[in-house]
């Protein structure tokens, strides 16, 4: 019999926890006498046919370390007809029988159109710091970037209640709430903006008021990057500013500057802004983070012994299940209201 032979790639941004999935597919593989070839750069790499065997040997000693040692990119293969064209004949040429595609919502909808559109047999694993892929209740990389920023939340509490300042944080997320949630909770934040829950100026700056006038006079903000204020007739006066990369994705970044802002122009507080920026994505993963990875890369293998493709695998009611890829393309994922009211209670 012909020995199976699949490709993987990591798409979009890096996270903690793609080294591990990396890991557990290729262990996995070998187990069950398959064999992994690793595309460098994402879906650029198949553009480029940088296809090579990944044995043992490379996954070796991967599971602790952050980012990808198969490197990625944003690399779209639909932008143009004769770039996709050229991405089949190199996947075709290097007789793969199937791709393991681990990466966040754009991603993950590439490999939907390559299924549905040209029957290439792809799996699906949703990773990023977002948390904010369609149909998976928990995605690689989410926990440990809500470790790092709690780890720099508390760092900032410490300099904010020496000099009494307000501290704004702004977090990634995009246009999900999740991340700034629940690092936001965890870490003891004051007042939280996210992109799900409209606020006021007047509600953000009465709270911190009457936070003040308790004699607590610091306080720290955390604000998603897509977060916005608004006044008290429901019109937006503060928005994140946008652009578009060369791939046509939205930029995000620097609302919280402007959160910062207001602030100081309405109560006239020392106010200090921070950006995590990118020291979200890094770092080693959680524990939670490299046993997911680990499921998640068995589940794949499973999926391609009974060769079934056209998958997302997705983490649901404690564990994980396949659902089919189309789903990433089903709806908009956004953190539920209740944890928003929740964090709401100690907004004192």
């Amino acid at each position: 019999m012909k020995r199976a032979k699949i490709g993987i790639l990591t798409g979009g941004g890096d996270c903690p926890g793609l080294n591990a999935t990396i890991r557990s597919v290729t262990k996995s593989a070998d187990v069950e006498g398959i064999e992994v070839f690793g595309i460098s750069q994402g879906f650029l790499g198949l553009y480029e046919n940088q296809i090579s065997r990944i044995s043992l040997r490379e996954v070796s000693g991967v599971l602790p370390q952050g980012g990808t040692i198969l490197g990625s990119s944003r690399f779209n293969p639909f932008k143009r007809d004769e770039i996709l064209e050229v991405c089949l004949d190199h996947y075709k040429k290097a007789g793969l029988d199937g791709l393991v595609v681990i990466g966040g919502d754009g991603t993950l909808g590439i490999a939907n159109d390559l299924w549905q559109k040209h029957q290439l047999p792809v799996i699906g694993i949703p990773k990023t710091i977002d948390n904010d892929v369609y149909g998976t209740d928990r995605t690689i990389g989410f926990y440990t970037a809500v470790q790092t920023c709690v780890d720099a939340i508390d760092k900032l509490h410490t300099t904010a209640e020496s000099h009494n300042f307000i501290m704004v944080v702004e977090l990634m997320g995009r246009h999900c709430g999740f991340l700034a949630a629940y690092a936001g909770m965890a870490g003891g934040a004051d007042f939280i903006l996210i992109p799900e829950v409209e606020v006021t100026v007047n509600q953000m700056v009465g709270s911190l008021k009457e936070r003040h006038g308790r004699g607590k006079n610091f306080s720290i903000v955390v604000v998603a990057e897509d977060a916005k204020l608004y006044d008290d007739k429901g019109q937006e006066v503060v928005s994140t500013p946008t652009y578009k990369d060369e791939y046509g994705k939205i930029k995000l970044g620097g609302v919280g500057q402007l959160v910062a802002d207001v602030i100081k122009n309405e109560l006239g507080y020392e106010t200090r802004y921070t950006n995590l920026g990118h020291v979200q994505r890094g770092g080693s993963p959680v524990a939670i983070d490299r046993l997911l990875a680990t499921s998640f890369g068995c589940a794949a293998i499973e999926l391609v012994q009974k060769n079934v493709w056209g998958a997302l695998l997705a983490y649901e009611k404690g564990g994980v299940v396949a659902k089919h890829i189309s789903v990433v393309r089903d709806g908009k994922k956004t953190l539920p209201v209740g944890y928003y009211k929740m964090a709401q209670r100690f907004f004192r």
